[in-house]
Formats: structure tokens, C-alpha cells, sequence
């Protein structure tokens, strides 16, 4: 399955504060924090966001505090997938968790500019910029980390390799 949108740019260090500020931590309502994504980065981000579409940014994305509020209100605001230089470790782990699908691809996050269109294949880890005609290579996502994916995140993938089979 390939998953094709428009490109929201973001420089280095967002942090998570950025992402979902602390001020709406009082609830963990998907939907309620997907209204106020990247809010202090960009206040028109979820007016301009079209499901679908892509965040794509420098180095050291979700950097700062560890909350899973940050990949919970990206997935749920309707971003596809995060494409950035390098991830902060805890926000890394915390997207696959969540089910957030995020690609790490220095030379795509560099290039790939704000509103291009670009078709990217979770299987392969290829990006088409279908703006310029470039294609990119990201880093492959392990088996353990796409199953997670598969299954919306590690509580339904847990919840799904416990489900009893009947005999």
C-alpha cells in the first residue's frame, strides 16, 4: 500500500511541547489532542492538514519530553507518516507504539520541500517526490516495528497475539 500526500515542513528539534503542548495534556481523547497538533510550531497546521498528508523534518524530531501524546495526536490529526532526519530515541519508539509510522531519510528531509506531493511505499522505504520526479531511500522499518504498524500500535498488537484461537 502506498501512502500519497502533500508535505508540511518543520526544521531540527521539534520538540514534543511543539508537537502537543503540555496545556492540553489534561486529556488523552485522540481526537481532542489531534485538534491542537504541532500547534506551537505552526498554529494553522490542522487547518491546512489534510488526512493523509506527511510531516517532513530535520534532525531530532520529538525531541524533549516523553509523552505518547505527541505520535497520538500526529496519527490522529490524520498524518500519514513523519519523514525527518533523525528522531529523538523516546518519540522513535513511541511513534511505532502508537502506530504512527515515521521514516528516517536525511537527504529526503533536506530536499523535499513544503507542499510537494510524494507517494511513499511503507514496504520498501522508497520516497517519489512526485513534485520533482526524485526518489529517496529511508531507512527500512524492521518486521518486529511494521507488525506493530499492521495492528495500529503495540496495545492492539498485544491485544491481538493474546487473543485466544479456538482449539
Amino acid at each position: 500500500m502506498t501512502l500519497k500526500g502533500k508535505v508540511h515542513k518543520f526544521g531540527d528539534d521539534i520538540n514534543t511541547d511543539e508537537i502537543i503542548p503540555a496545556r492540553y495534556l489534561n486529556t488523552s481523547d485522540p481526537m481532542e489532542l489531534a485538534l491542537h497538533a504541532m500547534e506551537d510550531a505552526d498554529p494553522e497546521f490542522v487547518h491546512k492538514l489534510h488526512r493523509g498528508d506527511f510531516i517532513v523534518a530535520g534532525k531530532n524530531f520529538g525531541c524533549g519530553s516523553s509523552r505518547e501524546h505527541a505520535p497520538v495526536a500526529l496519527k490522529a490529526a490524520g498524518v500519514a507518516a513523519v519523514i525527518a532526519e533523525s528522531f529523538a530515541r523516546i518519540f522513535y519508539r513511541n511513534a511505532f507504539n502508537m502506530g504512527l509510522p515515521i521514516f528516517e531519510a536525511p537527504q529526503a528531509a533536506a530536499e523535499i520541500k513544503a507542499g510537494d506531493e510524494i507517494e511513499l511505499n511503507p514496504d520498501t522505504g522508497e520516497i517519489n517526490d512526485r513534485t520533482t520526479g526524485k526518489i529517496y531511500q529511508s531507512q527500512p522499518i524492521p518486521p518486529f516495528m511494521q507488525e506493530l504498524l499492521a495492528d495500529g500500535g503495540l496495545m492492539a498488537h498485544l491485544k491481538k497475539s493474546l487473543e485466544v484461537k479456538p482449539a
